[in-house]
């Protein structure tokens, strides 16, 4: 089965294959000749699912799924959420986002945070949608060299070191978008 996943993020195509059984392959949009920017014009991290996947069933005419992902912290009132991506401006800066957030949370005792994925699938006419959390905090400062975006300031709950610090697959395994992506497995697999 071959699915379009709605996203040219070499990271994010990465970990997610890897997920996936080897029954499914997916196409990236540069597959599909889709070059254009999606725009995430929604107001929640769901909305910018469902944008994303209709776009590429509307334009292109497949079926696919797409994800949206953001930093949800308390002390901040949800943010940046759905604005993580371009947190510190629209030049998308992984490095500048997270000096960004450090510097809002300095002094805050509270750093409780959490992860949070939707995947909406188009498939076969109709939509499903897939939420992943992943419950932890923020540090004060940069760790590891693995993963992207907040990863080297995000301490899963249970855990002493963060994403950055920990193999993909270990990441997978609590991450908010691998629990999206195993329920999106599960219901393609039925």
């Amino acid at each position: 089965m071959q699915l379009v996943f709605a996203s040219n993020n070499k990271n994010k195509i990465a970990e997610i294959q890897a997920m996936l059984p080897h029954s499914i392959q997916i196409l990236s949009l540069t597959d599909i000749g889709c070059h254009e920017e999606i725009p995430e014009t929604a107001n929640t991290i769901e909305g910018n699912a469902i944008l994303k996947a209709n776009y590429v069933t509307q334009n292109y005419g497949y079926d696919c799924f797409a994800d949206d992902s953001g930093l949800e912290v308390d002390a901040l009132s949800g943010a940046p959420g759905v604005h993580s991506a371009r947190f510190a401006g629209e030049q998308k800066n992984d490095s500048d986002n997270i000096n960004k957030l450090l510097m809002e949370l300095e002094g805050i005792v509270n750093r409780k945070a959490n992860f949070k994925t939707v995947i909406a699938l188009n498939y076969k006419g109709e939509q499903h949608l897939f939420t992943g959390i992943a419950d932890g905090t923020i540090i004060h400062e940069k760790r590891g060299d693995f993963g992207f975006g907040y990863d080297p300031v995000f301490v899963p709950v249970g855990y002493e070191t963060t994403f950055a610090q920990i193999s993909q697959q270990e990441k997978a395994a609590i991450s908010h978008r691998g629990k999206a992506t195993r329920q999106l497995i599960t219901f393609l697999t039925k």
